[in-house]
């Protein structure tokens, strides 16, 4: 048939109607629109904005976090630690990431050792807050049992907590730090940039809860702070501190200073103050005891200035060693007061003077000097200036100018009234005797070489004082209960009226002794102060000189100091 293909088949195939032009390519350019923004899209977050979204991103996730220094130990001079950093953890928490579920928050307040009333009411008052402070300073271990509670907000922190192994013993000169473990007294606040060093930094990145998820590296390595070796010998800081509170109590006195120090350089070997205070627990503190008496606080010295006193009129000529002063009544009158011994004395050597202490012997001796003589003297001997130990509140003592001195005036200065002066003066003063007219000036660090000195009394007279001051505690004195065993011992007893608003009060003392052991070749320069002994006795033989001799002795024997071959008793 016409118009079929052989086989048939047929000759032309049905055409499809062409597709709608219109809807064809409206759809095509639809697609390609929405590919042009989405690359568009692409080029602009990846390319032009991307600096400011990885910085978004990273102020999302990135953290610099600090590393904290590791604060510096303080050691005594025989590497004993005295202060030491362990470490703590703090817990803290966001407020708005706490669960509601009640009996989580109640398992967590038991756990942290609060009422839930008393948690539920700090954590309303941070309620508007991102942190707050769960428990601060915990040990890692007590830290980690609370963390197993997996409680949603609650988060660690590492620390470090200051840690004193000496206790009380040593707590004024060492000072405290605070709970950030920044110095705040002592020594702690006077070396804070030393003993903190500098935190490091690093890069973390944390997720949304605060959690630590990788870290990126140290951008600044943390630099431990140093350690810091004082003078103080520990053995020997125990022993003193003893039997100053045994002597405090005994005595029920208010409180006590003792100072020994390196006749040879000047280093401070033990410094005890009472009353005092345990630096790990300071619950129920008494104010008082944060004060490093020895340092910061003064006082009358009384009659143990009378061998400095003697040093000016020895070195002025008016007499020499063998001098005899009458000092016949007892007493004398001075400008409407009047200057009392304890008993007539009559006819007495210098060396007399000062194993009977006698206040009318020194003023007639003193009135014979020009009007600045023993200003001069005393100011030699670093009285009325700072002792420069770089302790914070240290104090530089009084000692008036000798503008119109009036007679009296002059002569209470020769007998330890009328100027004031620290522990850590005294001893200072005292070394210019015990180091051939030398004065050392005190320090609270361990020396690698002895200092200079500073001339402060001709040689020959400083040794003339010493073998004085041994006859001063000779087995007839005032002064023998000072003695030491094995050793030749010397010094000065001092009995100081303490004054009010209204002047020298008649029922309140401080018990006073300065010595120097031992006289064969002096090596240590002790001062004790009992303030106001109230059991009865309150001369400073009786109650601050046994402490010098218990000390003193086992000082010596602790430093292996021989003994003397004779010894008189």
């Amino acid at each position: 048939m016409r118009g079929e293909r052989r086989g048939g088949m047929p000759r032309h195939l049905p055409v499809a109607p062409p597709l709608g032009s219109g809807r064809f390519y409206f759809i095509l350019i639809v697609f390609c629109v929405v590919a042009c923004i989405l690359i568009g899209r692409i080029t602009l977050l990846q390319v032009i904005d991307r600096p400011f979204l990885q910085s978004q991103g990273d102020a999302r996730t990135l953290r610099h976090e600090a590393i904290p220094a590791h604060r510096g130990m303080i050691t005594d001079r025989n590497g004993e630690p005295l202060a030491i950093s362990t470490p703590v953890v703090t817990l803290w928490a966001n407020p708005q990431e706490l669960p509601e579920d009640g009996i989580q928050r109640v398992m967590l307040a038991q756990a942290l050792g609060m009422s839930p009333d008393d948690f539920e009411a700090r954590v309303e008052l941070y309620s508007s807050r991102e942190f707050m402070y769960l428990r601060r300073q915990m040990t890692p271990q007590a830290a980690q049992r609370i963390l197993d509670l997996r409680t949603p907000g609650v988060y660690p922190q590492r620390e470090h907590k200051r840690y004193y192994p000496a206790g009380e013993v040593a707590a004024q000169i060492l000072g405290v730090t605070n709970v950030d473990d920044r110095g705040q007294e002592g020594l702690e606040l006077s070396y804070q940039p030393f003993l903190a060093g500098h935190p490091g930094q690093r890069r973390v990145i944390k997720d949304r809860r605060g959690r630590l998820v990788r870290e990126l590296g140290v951008i600044r390595e943390a630099q431990p702070g140093g350690d810091l070796v004082l003078s103080i010998d520990q053995r020997i800081q125990y022993m003193a501190y003893r039997e100053l509170r045994a002597a405090v109590a005994e005595h029920e006195a208010d409180g006590g200073v003792l100072v020994t120090m390196d006749a040879r350089t000047g280093e401070v070997l033990a410094m005890a103050n009472l009353p005092s205070y345990n630096p790990n627990n300071r619950a129920g503190l008494d104010p008082r005891g944060l004060r490093n008496q020895a340092l910061v606080d003064v006082f009358e010295p009384g009659s143990v200035m009378k061998p400095l006193a003697m040093a000016a009129i020895l070195e002025s000529g008016i007499v020499d060693r063998d001098a005899v002063v009458n000092t016949s009544p007892g007493w004398m009158r001075l400008d409407q007061f009047t200057i009392r011994d304890f008993r007539d004395y009559g006819e007495l050597t210098l060396a007399g003077i000062l194993e009977h202490s006698s206040n009318v012997g020194m003023s007639r001796l003193t009135l014979q000097l020009s009007d600045t003589a023993m200003w001069e003297k005393y100011n030699q001997l670093g009285l009325g200036q700072s002792p420069g130990t770089g302790f914070p509140g240290e104090s530089t003592g009084s000692l008036p100018a000798p503008v119109r001195w009036s007679r009296s005036e002059r002569a209470a200065l020769s007998y330890g009234y009328g100027l004031s002066v620290s522990a850590v003066q005294l001893a200072s003063a005292y070394t210019a005797l015990a180091n051939g007219g030398m004065r050392l000036p005190p320090s609270l660090l361990r020396l690698s070489e002895p200092p200079q000195g500073l001339p402060a009394i001709e040689p020959a007279v400083a040794n003339d004082l010493l073998n004085i001051l041994e006859t001063s505690v000779a087995a007839y004195t005032g002064g023998r209960r000072a003695r030491v065993e094995g050793y030749r011992v010397g010094g000065k007893t001092g009995t100081v009226r303490k004054s009010g608003q209204g002047g020298y009060t008649t029922d309140a003392y401080r018990s006073v002794f300065a010595g120097i052991a031992p006289i064969s070749d002096p090596r240590i320069v002790t001062v004790v102060m009992i303030d106001h002994p109230k059991a009865g006795e309150f001369y400073g033989g009786a109650v601050a000189a046994p402490v010098f001799s218990s000390v003193t002795g086992n000082a010596l024997r602790l430093l292996d100091v021989p003994p003397d071959h004779e010894v008189d008793e």
